[in-house]
């Protein structure tokens, strides 16, 4: 992926905060030279889990780690506006290094901007931009790690349970 396709993802990211819930996505994907919008959801690759390259699973892991912190002061309800922010932007810098560093195929592409999608969802709700409560944030990126799991390869992936 290529630092030109945050404006399209960032204009994912906003179809998806405004219609929190929703199991498919409007994605463009400019980058390997498809054009026009579909509907997408997520799918396994003809039954099989997409590949994934080396700087996309450092990011995922880097994001995993901070929620896995995170979580347990979440749920004791001791996580403060500040402190969502800054995992917040944990979560916005390790998005963008996957998008300038990893390499996947078209199809594995198109699906990761949709997991892309809801962790800078997530985020954004974290960091107050939307009516949500902050804490629906955290619960939109866990979903998407969730996700992530299970549709990429990614050798001992667990998700944190608080």
């Amino acid at each position: 992926m290529k630092r030109n396709l945050l404006l399209p993802l960032a204009a994912v990211v906003l179809i998806v905060v405004a219609a929190p819930g929703r199991g498919v996505l409007a994605a463009e994907d400019r980058h390997h030279g498809e054009s026009g919008s579909a509907v997408q959801k997520l799918q396994l690759n003809a039954g099989k889990k997409w590949a994934t390259d080396a700087a996309l699973r450092q990011s995922m892991d880097d994001i995993n780690q901070a929620m896995a912190k995170a979580l347990p002061l979440i749920h004791k309800d001791r996580f403060g506006d500040s402190d969502y922010a800054a995992l917040a932007t944990t979560i916005n810098q390790k998005v963008g290094y996957a998008i300038e560093h990893c390499k996947l195929e078209a199809k594995a592409d198109t699906m990761l901007h949709l997991v892309l999608a809801d962790l800078m969802a997530g985020a954004e709700i974290m960091e107050g931009k939307t009516a949500a409560a902050r804490h629906d944030g955290a619960v939109r990126v866990r979903q998407a790690l969730e996700s992530y799991g299970k549709y990429f390869q990614h050798p001992n992936w667990k998700v944190p349970r608080g």
